[in-house]
């Protein structure tokens, strides 16, 4: 697991963004069969920080540092109350990346807002937009 992370960092550094993804896709498939039990954050296991570490990096090379902070910038907004901004501002973030982009951690930092929002927003345009484009 840590190498193909590891591998994916390396390739996308050196621009080669089919390889990759192919190399982020196993990284992820092998996260996914993990035990529970290595999981843990300690200097033996490989927890889910270390993964998205390894992991963002790879996907900021790829020119996604703008998503990933307009993204955290939206949370900021709905933390100070303007949760249709901050829906809004998700989704721009989100549909200007191609559809093959949007997963990792530009995807587990849209679905953590979304799961942030309070039920009662649920119902109105721009977070149900944002729902849509994060589980679509």
């Amino acid at each position: 697991m840590l190498a193909a992370a590891v591998a994916a960092r390396a390739l996308a550094l050196n621009h080669e963004p089919e390889q990759a993804r192919a190399a982020l896709t196993a990284a992820d498939a092998f996260m996914s069969r993990l035990p529970e039990a290595d999981r843990s954050d300690t200097w033996l296991t490989y927890g889910e920080q270390k993964h998205h570490v390894h992991l963002s990096h790879a996907f900021t090379t790829r020119s996604m540092t703008r998503t990933l902070l307009n993204i955290v910038t939206a949370a900021c907004s709905h933390h100070d109350g303007g949760t249709e901004q901050a829906s809004r501002r998700t989704v721009d973030a989100l549909i200007a990346l191609p559809v093959d982009f949007r997963t990792g951690p530009v995807r587990r930092r849209a679905l953590d807002l979304f799961e942030a929002i309070p039920a009662q927003h649920h119902r109105e345009q721009a977070v149900r937009e944002l729902r849509d484009v994060v589980t679509g």
